[in-house]
């Protein structure tokens, strides 16, 4: 037996050099005692060795797969994901068999750690302590406490610096702490739940506001278990409000209807499409023929989001039906991709363009009404809730991210929405119909196959 030692649960790094010392060994699957940091886990393992070795091939998708199940709590993930990478190299397997039942179970233990770092991005909440010196004297300092199912702590890391950049705060967790002072992420020891604070100063505040914008009108129980497990209720104070504001949440709507200030809410894509149609936030509506809204199943998996709706779009009242569409679907057909079973939709509503003669020639749209559109969208994947977006093309990228992403360097990459949402970048279709050279054309055509192929590889993780 060989023993293959790491430092860390999520040393993805340390497990990839492992990887490249036992392949130039030969070492078999079965050969190998994986173990994390001093623990032991087979008293019969040989010594170890220095394994490390120099740089190994690996196929597309394979190291985006293994960062993620690296963080998995399943102790056998090490040995699985070997497994994977010398049947890989010995061609008995390959990144695109969905039917593969080692690479089905790896893909959905990468979904798991996608979605706890999901919850932990949404469910995480800072309480304020005081430091050393007093009301007068001290430093404002937040910590929170968060029980992850994974081992996902350091790679949630950097979110949490991003989005709280200016504070100094502390995440306690069982396995591990991550302070941010505003300049250095340093790391410490396991804490216990005791060890974080059960409330603070502004709590009756958050309250008070999470109980004024309660609306009885949207409640949905079931979905709102489903998106928020009663699991993580303990660390949330507005959860203490919860069961009230349900029990009540009939009175309170009955008595909205009475006063006629129910809020216009639309909870099905039909409602919304009609409240869209209806939509002035900018000047586009005017010269449009009609508002081209999203269609596609209320349940759709996959979204795929374009810029704006083109010439014939405009006219026949639905997305992608042009010179474009026609492209899309030959290529959504090509990567196995059911468009029956998708929501196709895009990031503008009306269709922008310039008058020349009898024709009309699209423009792109700009910053502004992008922003103004941006609802409808994002009302569109609260209610869809599609387990992946597909971008098609740089305004629709803005769109979804909040980002200016270069198309050329960010397709085929995965970026997170502001729902927090999955989002594979590629090149809208309508690319294809202006490239003069019919060899880059045909090119470019066969990586947006190929950008569809892995965005259908993903939905089956």
């Amino acid at each position: 037996m060989i023993t293959a030692r790491i430092a860390a649960e999520d040393d993805f790094d340390g497990w990839r050099n492992q990887c490249r010392g036992l392949m130039r060994l030969g070492a078999r699957p079965a050969d190998v005692v994986w173990q994390v940091g001093e623990q032991r886990t087979d008293l019969f393992a040989s010594a170890e060795a220095s394994l490390e070795a120099a740089p190994i091939g690996v196929p597309k998708g394979f190291a985006e797969l293994a960062r993620s199940v690296i963080c998995h709590s399943d102790p056998e993930r090490f040995g699985l994901l070997y497994q994977l990478l010398i049947d890989l190299k010995a061609r008995q397997r390959h990144m695109g068999d969905e039917a593969d039942p080692l690479l089905r179970k790896l893909e959905m233990m990468a979904k798991n750690v996608r979605r706890d770092i999901h919850k932990m991005r949404a469910f995480l909440r800072f309480r304020r302590v005081e430091e050393e010196g007093g009301e007068t004297g001290g430093e404002e300092h937040f910590v929170a406490w968060f029980e992850p199912e994974h081992h996902i702590v350091r790679t949630n890391a950097a979110f949490f610096v991003r989005r709280f950049a200016g504070m100094k705060w502390s995440i306690l967790t069982p396995s591990l702490t991550i302070h941010w002072d505003r300049q250095t992420l340093l790391e410490a020891s396991a804490k216990l739940k005791t060890d974080a604070p059960t409330e603070d100063s502004v709590e009756d505040q958050w309250k008070t506001y999470y109980s004024s914008i309660f609306n009885p009108a949207r409640l949905k129980v079931n979905a709102m278990l489903k998106e928020m497990p009663k699991k993580y209720w303990h660390n949330m104070p507005e959860t203490a409000l919860v069961t009230e504001l349900i029990q009540s949440a009939r009175n309170r709507e009955v008595a909205m209807i009475e006063k006629d200030i129910v809020p216009m809410v639309a909870d099905t894509l039909a409602t919304l499409r009609a409240e869209a149609d209806r939509c002035r936030r900018c000047p586009l509506y005017g010269p449009a023929t009609q508002l081209v809204f999203g269609e596609g199943p209320a349940d759709a998996r996959l979204m795929f989001v374009g810029e704006q709706p083109g010439d014939q779009e405009d006219r026949a009242g639905r997305p992608f039906v042009g010179p474009a569409g026609q492209i899309f679907d030959a290529a959504l057909a090509q990567a196995g991709v059911d468009r029956t079973q998708s929501y196709v939709t895009n990031a503008v509503k009306h269709f922008k363009f310039r008058p020349e003669g009898k024709k009309r020639i699209h423009e792109r749209p700009n910053v502004s009404e992008i922003n103004h559109c941006r609802w409808w969208l994002k009302r569109e994947i609260e209610l869809v809730k599609p387990e992946l977006i597909v971008a098609l093309g740089a305004t629709a990228a803005l769109s979804l991210t909040g980002r200016s992403l270069p198309i050329t360097a960010s397709r085929g990459q995965v970026f997170e929405s502001l729902e927090g949402v999955p989002v594979l970048v590629t090149i809208h279709p309508s690319y294809l119909l202006r490239l003069p050279d019919a060899k880059a054309a045909e090119r470019e055509r066969l990586q947006f196959v190929a950008d569809l192929e892995s965005a259908q590889r993903r939905l089956y993780r």
